[in-house]
């Protein structure tokens, strides 16, 4: 369905408001909804929220994890923002139309974006490396199974980003559930999903738009000019 929608937005012209506000509001509404109904699930199975991560575990040792994780992922972000201006090759023209058309434009947007960004960052870490992550580990008494099977799920879930999204978003679950196993909290993936999602929302706008202008045969309209772009 993802990949519908994204196929979809490829073919519009432009977005409107509108259009980028109820993309964001049935994301918020699906994720909740899944959440819910995950929790709903392991309350009726006994399943002990600790056993999903839902605890700071030792507190030092997670408090450390989230603060470097956070800055790790920062500065990947800040290093891939800056790629797309001096290299726009290396980023497929389907990649940055897709952008231009779902960042936010606005304060507005903006608004609900970030709570796009919340939700995101704790419903995806709570079903993925919580809930799928302890289903995989329990059924098969392994841990690295565990951290494969949420990571592989993870990335399914991203399948409409690509061959190229399949591949990062893989490669961040394997990162994200191996912290998730050290630590024993959701807490510093959750902080470094958020980190992750809201900086390249303040970050690639502009970049974004240079990367545009590189183009041999970028024109840019004008429901595009001054456009401010989050993800």
């Amino acid at each position: 369905m993802g990949r519908r929608r994204v196929r979809a937005l490829l073919k519009l012209p432009d977005t409107t408001k509108l259009d980028r506000l109820s993309i964001y509001a049935s994301t918020i509404a699906f994720q909740w909804l899944a959440t819910a109904l995950v929790f709903w699930r392991t309350i009726h199975h006994g399943i002990m929220t600790t056993h999903l991560g839902v605890t700071l575990g030792h507190s030092y040792l997670t408090i450390t994890t989230t603060i470097v994780l956070c800055a790790l992922v920062l500065l990947n972000q800040i290093a891939s923002v800056r790629r797309i201006r001096s290299d726009s090759a290396a980023f497929p023209s389907e990649t940055v139309q897709l952008a231009l058309k779902v960042f936010p434009r606005d304060a507005v947007e903006r608004l609900a974006f970030l709570a796009l960004v919340i939700t995101v960052a704790i419903c995806e870490e709570f079903i993925y490396r919580g809930f799928a992550q302890y289903v995989f580990q329990n059924w098969s008494h392994l841990l690295l199974v565990g951290i494969f099977g949420s990571a592989l799920l993870f990335s399914f879930a991203h399948l409409y980003q690509g061959r190229r999204g399949l591949v990062s978003t893989f490669a961040v679950g394997l990162l994200f559930s191996g912290i998730r196993a050290w630590s024993g909290s959701l807490a510093p993936a959750i902080a470094a999903h958020f980190v992750a999602d809201l900086s390249i929302g303040l970050l690639a706008p502009r970049h974004v738009q240079e990367a545009l202008r590189q183009r041999p045969n970028f024109q840019e309209k004008e429901p595009t000019a001054g456009i401010t772009i989050d993800r």
